[in-house]
């Protein structure tokens, strides 16, 4: 079971960014994915889950209108567009995969991990 993240980078405040993960052994619509953060000395929190097969969303609310996830289950990837992005969304992102799920903004919930993707803003 893999999750790639790509996309991760530095950018000025107000700008944008797309993160990428890459789930090829999955079938992405039968799953439930999300992307979570933690930045440095802090607990790694939510941010954005798509139940199975594309069914309801979740944001914190310290993103929303802000950020979208997507997926595309042909491509087995699950994305995370950033807009308007502020020095306090610096973090480390984690794609994160279960099949069953339970809070959708608990990381104790999802089984599978990728490596992250640093996102820091100046």
């Amino acid at each position: 079971v893999q999750l790639v993240e790509s996309g991760g980078g530095s950018v000025q405040a107000g700008g944008s960014l797309r993160l990428s993960c890459a789930a090829p052994g999955y079938d992405t619509s039968s799953i439930c994915m999300a992307w979570f953060r933690q930045a440095p000395g802090k607990e790694r929190e939510g941010v954005a889950t798509i139940r199975t097969g594309g069914g309801s969303i979740y944001y914190a609310d310290s993103v929303k209108g802000r950020f979208i996830i997507s997926q595309d289950n042909a491509q087995k990837t699950l994305y995370l567009e950033m807009n308007s992005l502020k020095p306090e969304d610096t973090a480390m992102y984690y794609c994160a995969a279960d099949r069953w799920i339970g809070d959708p903004m608990s990381a104790r919930d999802f089984a599978y991990w990728g490596q992250g993707t640093q996102v820091t803003v100046s």
